[in-house]
């Protein structure tokens, strides 16, 4: 049998030519399609503003005539921030 790249002569059952290396039939299966990677930089600035935001409110509610009520929101957006933080580095493992 000839080598479909380079034309040498190999054997019948030869799985790859020993000269090109590439392989003598399809492969039975096709490469899964490559995911398109997401821009880190859009995540990481979403994580600051939400704590810039959390900085400003738990600031303003000491001020504020509701201070609980900014405090609780502060706390909130914190939360959702360090929560976004951790997703970020658990879903680059």
């Amino acid at each position: 049998m000839l080598c479909k790249h380079c034309g040498t002569e190999i054997a019948d059952k030869a799985i790859i030519c020993y000269r090109c290396g590439a392989g003598t039939t399809d492969p039975v299966r096709q490469p899964a399609p490559a995911r398109r990677a997401r821009n880190p930089l859009l995540s990481f600035v979403t994580i600051v503003l939400l704590l810039l935001l959390a900085l400003y409110m738990g600031q303003a509610s000491r001020t504020a005539g509701n201070a609980n009520t900014l405090q609780t929101a502060a706390g909130v957006v914190a939360g959702v921030a360090v929560l976004l933080l951790i997703l970020r580095i658990v879903r680059r493992r």
